[in-house]
Protein backbone atom coordinates (compact mmCIF):
# COMPACT_ATOMS: atom_id res chain seq x y z
CA UNK A 1 0.00 0.00 0.00
CA UNK A 2 1.28 3.67 -0.86
CA UNK A 3 0.67 6.50 0.75
CA UNK A 4 -1.37 8.99 -1.42
CA UNK A 5 0.34 12.00 -1.30
CA UNK A 6 -1.86 15.73 -1.54
CA UNK A 7 -2.08 17.35 -4.64
CA UNK A 8 1.11 19.89 -5.15
CA UNK A 9 -1.43 22.68 -5.35
CA UNK A 10 -0.27 26.76 -3.58
CA UNK A 11 -2.42 26.74 -1.05
CA UNK A 12 -1.44 23.06 0.26
CA UNK A 13 2.17 24.20 0.48
CA UNK A 14 1.25 27.52 1.83
CA UNK A 15 -0.37 25.34 4.45
CA UNK A 16 2.10 22.99 5.43
CA UNK A 17 5.05 25.89 5.54
CA UNK A 18 2.92 28.09 8.17
CA UNK A 19 2.30 24.70 9.87
CA UNK A 20 5.85 24.24 9.85
CA UNK A 21 6.64 27.87 10.99
CA UNK A 22 3.66 28.07 13.45
CA UNK A 23 3.55 24.54 15.34
CA UNK A 24 0.71 25.34 17.25
CA UNK A 25 -0.84 28.59 18.51
CA UNK A 26 1.58 29.80 21.32
CA UNK A 27 -0.42 30.05 24.88
CA UNK A 28 -0.92 33.31 25.22
CA UNK A 29 -2.89 33.86 22.10
CA UNK A 30 -4.92 30.60 23.07
CA UNK A 31 -5.94 32.78 26.57
CA UNK A 32 -6.36 35.70 24.19
CA UNK A 33 -8.64 33.89 22.17
CA UNK A 34 -10.54 32.19 24.59
CA UNK A 35 -10.77 34.85 26.79
CA UNK A 36 -10.15 33.64 29.77
CA UNK A 37 -7.26 33.00 32.16
CA UNK A 38 -6.40 29.45 33.39
CA UNK A 39 -8.28 29.24 36.18
CA UNK A 40 -10.37 32.08 35.95
CA UNK A 41 -13.82 32.54 34.74
CA UNK A 42 -15.49 30.45 31.97
CA UNK A 43 -16.93 33.86 30.91
CA UNK A 44 -14.02 35.72 30.03
CA UNK A 45 -13.04 38.94 32.27
CA UNK A 46 -16.00 40.61 34.66
CA UNK A 47 -18.49 38.43 33.28
CA UNK A 48 -18.64 36.65 36.70
CA UNK A 49 -22.08 36.37 38.01
CA UNK A 50 -22.44 39.80 40.69
CA UNK A 51 -25.31 39.96 42.81
CA UNK A 52 -28.05 42.54 41.97
CA UNK A 53 -27.16 44.91 45.06
CA UNK A 54 -23.41 45.31 43.78
CA UNK A 55 -24.62 45.57 40.38
CA UNK A 56 -27.36 48.39 41.35
CA UNK A 57 -24.95 50.38 43.29
CA UNK A 58 -22.64 50.84 40.55
CA UNK A 59 -25.26 52.02 37.72
CA UNK A 60 -26.63 54.36 40.77
CA UNK A 61 -23.14 55.56 41.34
CA UNK A 62 -22.26 55.88 37.44
CA UNK A 63 -26.13 58.09 36.92
CA UNK A 64 -25.25 60.06 40.14
CA UNK A 65 -28.42 58.68 42.11
CA UNK A 66 -26.61 57.92 44.96
CA UNK A 67 -27.29 61.27 46.73
CA UNK A 68 -30.74 60.97 46.01
CA UNK A 69 -31.60 57.13 47.11
CA UNK A 70 -28.91 58.47 50.08
CA UNK A 71 -31.28 61.16 50.91
CA UNK A 72 -34.91 58.78 50.41
CA UNK A 73 -33.08 56.03 52.59
CA UNK A 74 -32.79 59.16 55.32
CA UNK A 75 -36.17 60.39 55.11
CA UNK A 76 -37.52 56.43 55.02
CA UNK A 77 -35.35 55.61 58.08
CA UNK A 78 -36.09 58.82 60.26
CA UNK A 79 -37.63 56.37 62.75
CA UNK A 80 -35.16 53.94 63.33
CA UNK A 81 -32.37 57.24 62.92
CA UNK A 82 -33.79 59.88 65.29
CA UNK A 83 -35.66 57.00 68.10
CA UNK A 84 -39.06 56.35 68.02
CA UNK A 85 -39.64 58.74 71.07
CA UNK A 86 -38.15 61.31 68.67
CA UNK A 87 -40.16 60.40 65.43
CA UNK A 88 -43.25 60.59 67.31
CA UNK A 89 -42.82 64.56 67.47
CA UNK A 90 -41.15 65.51 63.88
CA UNK A 91 -41.72 64.93 60.45
CA UNK A 92 -39.43 65.54 57.25
CA UNK A 93 -40.51 68.24 55.51
CA UNK A 94 -38.01 68.06 52.78
CA UNK A 95 -34.78 68.66 51.91
CA UNK A 96 -33.40 72.17 50.20
CA UNK A 97 -30.94 73.37 48.92
CA UNK A 98 -28.64 70.32 50.90
CA UNK A 99 -30.46 71.48 53.94
CA UNK A 100 -33.09 68.81 55.97
CA UNK A 101 -36.18 70.95 57.16
CA UNK A 102 -37.55 68.92 59.97
CA UNK A 103 -40.66 70.01 61.54
CA UNK A 104 -41.16 69.35 65.53
CA UNK A 105 -44.65 69.50 66.70
CA UNK A 106 -43.97 71.45 69.98
CA UNK A 107 -41.27 75.10 70.44
CA UNK A 108 -39.64 72.65 73.55
CA UNK A 109 -39.07 69.95 71.20
CA UNK A 110 -37.62 72.14 68.28
CA UNK A 111 -35.44 73.95 71.01
CA UNK A 112 -34.12 70.48 72.47
CA UNK A 113 -32.80 69.04 68.75
CA UNK A 114 -31.33 72.62 67.97
CA UNK A 115 -29.33 72.24 71.08
CA UNK A 116 -28.18 68.38 69.92
CA UNK A 117 -27.96 69.88 66.26
CA UNK A 118 -24.31 68.63 66.57
CA UNK A 119 -24.74 65.49 67.52
CA UNK A 120 -27.36 64.76 64.97
CA UNK A 121 -25.70 65.86 62.18
CA UNK A 122 -22.44 64.29 62.83
CA UNK A 123 -24.67 60.84 62.79
CA UNK A 124 -26.14 62.10 59.87
CA UNK A 125 -22.96 62.48 58.21
CA UNK A 126 -21.40 58.96 59.00
CA UNK A 127 -24.59 56.97 58.35
CA UNK A 128 -25.39 58.27 55.36
CA UNK A 129 -22.25 59.67 53.90
CA UNK A 130 -23.40 60.27 50.26
CA UNK A 131 -26.42 62.26 51.01
CA UNK A 132 -24.39 65.26 50.69
CA UNK A 133 -26.32 67.49 53.41
CA UNK A 134 -24.49 70.71 54.70
CA UNK A 135 -27.09 71.53 57.38
CA UNK A 136 -30.47 70.66 59.35
CA UNK A 137 -33.10 73.16 60.69
CA UNK A 138 -35.53 72.18 63.14
CA UNK A 139 -38.40 74.01 62.34
CA UNK A 140 -40.98 75.06 65.08
CA UNK A 141 -44.79 75.70 64.72
CA UNK A 142 -45.65 78.88 64.65
CA UNK A 143 -48.46 81.57 63.80
CA UNK A 144 -49.78 81.03 60.72
CA UNK A 145 -48.06 83.46 57.89
CA UNK A 146 -49.04 85.21 54.81
CA UNK A 147 -45.94 84.81 52.77
CA UNK A 148 -45.57 81.96 50.38
CA UNK A 149 -42.56 81.15 48.72
CA UNK A 150 -38.84 82.14 49.71
CA UNK A 151 -38.93 86.26 48.05
CA UNK A 152 -40.96 88.95 50.58
CA UNK A 153 -41.80 92.61 50.10
CA UNK A 154 -41.05 94.10 53.70
CA UNK A 155 -43.79 95.59 54.67
CA UNK A 156 -46.45 96.06 57.34
CA UNK A 157 -48.04 92.92 55.69
CA UNK A 158 -51.81 92.31 55.78
CA UNK A 159 -54.28 94.21 57.88
CA UNK A 160 -58.00 94.89 58.81
CA UNK A 161 -58.71 96.10 55.58
CA UNK A 162 -61.64 94.42 54.87
CA UNK A 163 -64.63 97.18 56.32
Amino acid sequence: MTKKQPPNGFATEAYLRAKSVWRGVPAHIKRKRSGREPGGSPFGWGRDPRMLSDVLSVISGDMGWSSELERARLIEEWAEFAGESTAEHTTIVGITNDVLHVQCDSTTWATELRRLRGEIFSRILTEYPDADLKDIRFLSPGAPTWRHGPRTVKGRGPRDTYG
